[in-house]
């Protein structure tokens, strides 16, 4: 009797550790089971929200159920990650994480409502693009080098408008400042597409904005183009030098983005999200669409994008502590 009991719970259990490992397997299957809110942390029509927009287009596609792109605007990407990072961990709700709220924001915020390696987990990669530095026509410098003149002649005169603090356009020209050794003051912007006006109606000397925004002013002879922050040219600027060919050693930013989840997803759930994710941005209608862009695509495994995030958070620690920027 005591052997026949036995069996009996021996049973019972491999019959509810197979249902358990069903289960599991099944889970990435049946996700997403409802609509997937996009988080974008930025206002719509900027690279973001376009790339964001096309991203969930593809995936609507291919999981048979709507992706729903939100913009969450404020506090360069903060309240949208806060969003995201306090949202019910099932994969049904991802956000646009990028190089501000995800990178330079760890340490320019004094106090943030989430902690981002505890309460997000990186899914992937998808890509970024340069930043570009500009002046006004009527300012007589045409390269890095003879701005590094000019502003040591100067110091503390010249200005240059960027978007809201703590975003890479900011970081880029601070970065910058720290390799040349000059003394520029930065005009913060609410809305970067009104700094980049002002530079172009002569307000302000310079200004540091993300590439695409810039194409048209640049070969309208509005502005003057000195570097792209990239590590290579930009083709719609092939004429324009990176810093690193402007004599600026080692230089290179890129205002980077990819997707995050909360934490607590399961990684199977995250695992399907990282290969859904990766096969749409191979599409080459996707990725011919994101080249107009100028967005170079770079998807990644959840563990490197993890560890390239953890190098940013580093790095920007490092510019923000040497520059002395204030932390707000």
């Amino acid at each position: 009797m005591y052997g026949v009991s036995r069996a009996s719970r021996q049973l019972k259990f491999a019959a509810a550790v197979g249902l358990c490992l069903c289960s599991a397997a099944a889970w990435p299957q049946e996700f997403p089971n409802k609509p997937v809110h996009y988080i974008v942390p930025f206002g719509a029509g900027g690279s973001p929200d376009i790339v964001a927009r096309l991203l969930a287009d593809r995936l609507t596609r291919l999981w048979g159920q709507q992706v729903i792109v939100e913009n969450r605007a404020g506090v360069a990407g903060v309240l949208g990650s806060a969003h995201v990072a306090k949202s019910t961990p099932d994969g049904h709700t991802l956000l646009q994480c990028n190089i501000a709220s995800n990178g330079i924001g760890v340490t320019m915020f004094k106090k943030l409502p989430y902690d981002q390696l505890r309460d997000l987990a990186a899914v992937t990669r998808i890509g970024g693009l340069p930043n570009i530095l500009l002046s006004h026509p009527s300012l007589p410098v045409r390269t890095i080098k003879e701005l590094a003149v000019y502003a040591k002649a100067h110091p503390g005169k010249l200005s240059y408008s960027s978007g809201q603090v703590g975003t890479s356009p900011q970081l880029s020209v601070e970065l910058l400042k720290l390799a040349l050794k000059i003394d520029i003051v930065n005009i913060p912007y609410k809305i970067g597409a009104q700094g980049l006006t002002d530079a172009i109606g002569g307000q302000i000397p310079l200004n540091i904005s993300n590439l695409p925004q810039s194409i048209s002013p640049v070969q309208s002879g509005r502005l003057r183009a000195l570097a792209v922050t990239s590590a290579n040219r930009a083709a719609p600027l092939p004429n324009v030098p990176t810093m690193q060919e402007s004599g600026v050693a080692g230089y290179e930013v890129n205002s980077w983005y990819g997707v995050c989840a909360p934490s607590a997803t399961p990684a199977a759930i995250l695992d399907k999200l990282n290969a859904d994710i990766t096969s749409v941005l191979r599409v080459p209608a996707l990725q011919q669409r994101l080249s107009e862009l100028i967005t170079e695509i770079t998807p990644s495994s959840r563990q490197d994008f993890d560890r390239f995030i953890r190098g940013e958070i580093e790095r920007w620690a490092r510019v923000i502590e040497e520059a002395r920027i204030p932390r707000i």
